[in-house]
């Protein structure tokens, strides 16, 4: 067998004559997907696989194919002859389009094998002119193949070749996803030694010298070093540095992606013409002081660097001069050149120096994508991005990113190596404010990658209603940290009566392999979110904002004006520090997910005008029917049937009434006023989202303990496989009360199943509370049956994906990101609010 080697993300282009075996080849070694047939997309546009009139809208057709699976980092083949150097071109152009490597498979048996193969098909009797004319337009093309673009090109010149060809898909240079760190990727260090043998120092490596005391390699016993290029210019010992760098690397202690220094440099070792300066001229003045046996070293070091490199399963990315998304992982000349260099704007600023294209703002990539080449004063992370050139050679420091933790550590320059041309402390490109909001980060269609459930969109209409709201009643988004997800209620009860029933929660977690769970009672009020701060200082310290944070509902609106919001805090500040509750998360802030109660308290003018009014309706008329009917059945009129159902629809009526009553009781200010805690969302530098229901409930019952006449509790008990009997009791008890009934929830929290993201929670609800749900007589026969079909599907998907958003953004906000990347996951939620969705569910 031979072996042929493509990328794994390529153009595979067949060439060969008609008759040549491209089909079959193609059949035989890629997925039926994975081939785009000029054939076949003549057939979609004719009708006629060789209506050759049709073939301009067949290729068409072809590229746009390719052009959508290229985008998508697809593998994509072509099954057409390419035997004209024009249709190989514009293939090229679609490869170089999507920074893909263009491949060739050249098919070419003899000429009487083609024409054998066309005279037993029926439908090509074209004769053998064209045969030989194809043959004859490929032999010419074959020594230009290269030339013409095409990086790997494979020719097989017999049947016997063609049958005994294996594809093996090889992976490209930058494609290290299945390296997961830990790493410490070090910014430009630009010849500065004596700080780089610091740094590694104090990142816990230990160095190698050689007989002369130079360092020649530095091992971690965990972690290895990422070097973001720019090794060399400007200061005191390129030479020690790149020695230091390619002993590391060559030992496997180490990766390096080349700078744009580099690579001049490079042009320069090998005679090409290059300007000498921005420090070149030192590092070849350093270099002539070396061996000839070393210069060619380091040649051969720079010209093996990878333009990227894409790490930890596409979750980092490291590039000199950073990278946009849609070149991740991708090969050509443009991505090479873009993180060489970046992007320009095409201006010059005063100081005569190219300006930036900001791409960073404007990044909303999935993977952190680390980088050097602009020195700023310090490092900044925007959009999950972060440039790690903070100026050493320049008198500033070099710094390192730890990662995963995302710790920076630093070491100060011991003095000015090289005079900026442009100072430090003045901005190389236009930076965003980091808590300035501003209309296009929310308008229009939206993707935010999700550390839990991926990239999630925001389509256009969705994100104009949230709007409306927003802008309208939400309180400032200084302290919008946060909005609660929908929650999903279980699938349809098959017992007699009931829509909801706890069994159906559990068969659900244990099909997904969850079995401990918890079962938390589901409060009679309102959901809350609760931002408390530790002292009156923090709110305009942390957040830019004078007060004591907030309580606002699931859309962002607050319970209460500002001087009760401010008044409960108080009473809840004094709460918490008494449990001890800051003191043990050591924070300044807390973000809290509860129930205010009553519901009273938020839905007055709800329970008023609709449920009372239901009520108040209902009451009044049933009971004059009921005695008319009576009256009417008295006289010898046949009303059975309407009687009966006047007299169920009025004890339905009473059960409504009675249900909603339930969820009443006066106040006055926050006097009857209580607050059930149930999770700690997050605090300063810190979210939750993995730690267990146990150990959230005990902090809520600690701040019970503490303040009994605020702090609500919230009853739970903990089911497992083998008792479901329990938890159905429990449910029964708290429904036969009057109670609405329960939330089931994996008990670990966060949890991952093998389909994904688990259900943060299932709601199961009581019949007399799903009475204020569905209606009155929600439970008559006829409505029943109805109610029974529901579709909870695509609640469940908005119930994940709202999940995954308010994750992301506990996450952005624990990790002090800007102000507009958490508000783009709140917003997000809200968004998501308006999707079409029986509000019933």
């Amino acid at each position: 067998m031979t072996q042929l080697e493509i990328p794994a993300l390529c153009l595979v282009v067949l060439v060969g004559a008609s008759g040549s075996g491209k089909s079959t080849f193609a059949r035989r070694h890629f997925l039926p997907t994975e081939v785009i047939s000029s054939d076949f997309c003549r057939g979609l546009v004719s009708d006629d696989e060789n209506d050759q009139a049709a073939s301009k809208d067949a290729f068409e057709v072809l590229h746009f194919i390719a052009g959508k699976r290229l985008a998508a980092g697809r593998l994509t083949v072509i099954d057409a002859t390419n035997v004209q150097p024009d249709a190989r071109k514009e293939l090229v152009s679609l490869a170089r389009e999507y920074d893909v490597l263009p491949v060739a498979i050249v098919l070419d048996p003899p000429e009487r094998v083609c024409v054998e193969r066309n005279e037993q098909r029926s439908d090509r009797q074209f004769g053998s002119k064209v045969i030989t004319r194809q043959r004859s337009q490929l032999k010419r093309g074959l020594r230009s193949l290269k030339r013409e673009g095409f990086r790997t090109v494979h020719v097989l010149n017999s049947v016997e070749e063609i049958e005994a060809v294996s594809i093996e898909r090889t992976r490209l240079f930058n494609d290290l996803t299945d390296q997961t760190g830990p790493f410490d990727i070090i910014g430009d260090v630009h010849g500065c030694r004596p700080e780089l043998e610091q740094l590694l120092t104090e990142l816990g490596y230990t160095l190698t010298r050689d007989e002369a005391g130079r360092p020649v390699n530095a091992v971690h016993p965990d972690r290895r070093a990422v070097f973001v290029g720019d090794l060399v210019d400007r200061g005191p010992d390129s030479p020690g540095v790149l020695r230091l760098v390619m002993g590391m690397v060559a030992a496997g202690n180490a990766y390096c992606v080349p700078g744009n220094h580099e690579d001049k440099l490079l042009r320069a070792l090998r005679g090409k013409n290059v300007k000498i300066s921005h420090g070149l001229e030192t590092t070849l003045e350093q270099l002539a002081a070396e061996s000839e046996e070393f210069r060619a070293e380091v040649a051969t070091f720079i010209d093996g660097l990878i333009s990227h490199y894409v790490f930890d399963g596409g979750k980092l990315v490291v590039s000199h001069a950073g990278l946009v998304e849609r070149m991740h992982g991708r090969t050509s000349g443009r991505v090479r050149s873009f993180c060489l260099y970046g992007e320009t704007t095409g201006e010059t600023d005063e100081f005569g120096l190219p300006v930036r294209y900001p791409w960073a703002n404007d990044y909303r990539g999935r993977a952190m994508v680390v980088y050097g080449h602009t020195p700023t004063p310090e490092p900044e992370w925007i959009n999950n991005t972060i440039c790690l050139d903070t100026g050493c050679v320049f008198g500033g420091s070099l710094t390192a990113l730890r990662y995963p933790e995302r710790e920076l550590v630093a070491v100060r320059a011991a003095e000015e190596y090289y005079a900026p041309a442009k100072p430090l402390h003045v901005a190389t490109a236009p930076s965003r404010e980091p808590d300035v909001l501003e209309l296009t980060d929310v308008t229009g269609r939206r993707v935010i990658e999700t550390a839990t459930h991926g990239r999630l969109s925001i389509r256009a209409e969705q994100a104009g209603a949230a709007l409306e709201v927003m802008s309208r009643f939400a309180i400032d988004p200084r302290f919008l940290l946060y909005l609660p997800p929908t929650m999903s209620p279980v699938a349809t009860s098959p017992e007699p009566g009931l829509l909801e029933h706890p069994r159906q929660a559990f068969e659900t977690f244990r099909a997904q392999g969850v079995t401990e769970l918890v079962c938390e009672e589901k409060h009679m009020g309102s959901r809350a979110v609760v931002l408390l701060t530790r002292d009156d200082d923090v709110a305009e310290k942390r957040f830019g904002l004078a007060g004591r944070g907030a309580v606002h509902t699931r859309t962002g609106r607050s319970f209460f004006d500002a001087e009760l919001t401010d008044e409960l805090l108080l009473r809840l500040r004094e709460v918490a520090s008494n449990a001890g509750v800051f003191d043990e998360l050591d924070t300044s802030w807390l973000l809290l997910d509860a129930e205010l109660l009553p519901w009273s308290a938020k839905a007055e003018d709800l329970l008023r005008n609709q449920y009372a009014a239901v009520g108040a309706a209902a009451r009044t008329s049933l009971p004059a029917a009921t005695a008319a009917l009576r009256a009417a059945q008295a006289s010898g009129l046949d009303v059975g049937e309407l009687l009966e159902s006047a007299v169920r629809r009025t004890a339905n009526a009473e059960r409504f009434t009675a249900a909603y009553r339930r969820y009443c009781w006066p106040t006055d200010g926050l006097d009857g006023v209580r607050l059930a805690p149930f999770q700690v969302l997050a605090s300063e530098g810190a979210t939750y989202q993995e730690r267990p229901h146990v150990w959230h409930l005990a902090i809520a019952d600690r701040m019970v303990a503490e303040g009994p006449e605020l702090v609500a509790p919230t009853r739970r008990l903990f089911v497992d496989a083998g008792n479901w009997d329990a938890g159905i009791a429990w449910w029964e008890e708290l429904t036969g009360a009057g109670g609405e009934g329960m939330v089931v929830k994996p008990a670990a929290n966060l949890t991952r199943t093998a389909k994904g993201l688990a259900q943060p929670g299932l709601k199961v609800r009581g019949q007399e509370y799903l009475r204020l749900i569905y209606g009155p007589d929600y439970t008559e026969p006829a409505n029943f049956t109805r109610l029974r079909d529901r579709n909870l599907g695509h609640k469940r998907s908005l119930a994940l994906r709202e999940y995954a958003l308010g994750l992301e953004a506990l996450e952005r906000a624990a990790r002090g990101e800007p102000l507009w990347r958490i508000h783009e996951c709140v917003f997000a939620v809200l968004a998501l609010e308006s999707e079409p969705i029986d509000p019933r569910l």
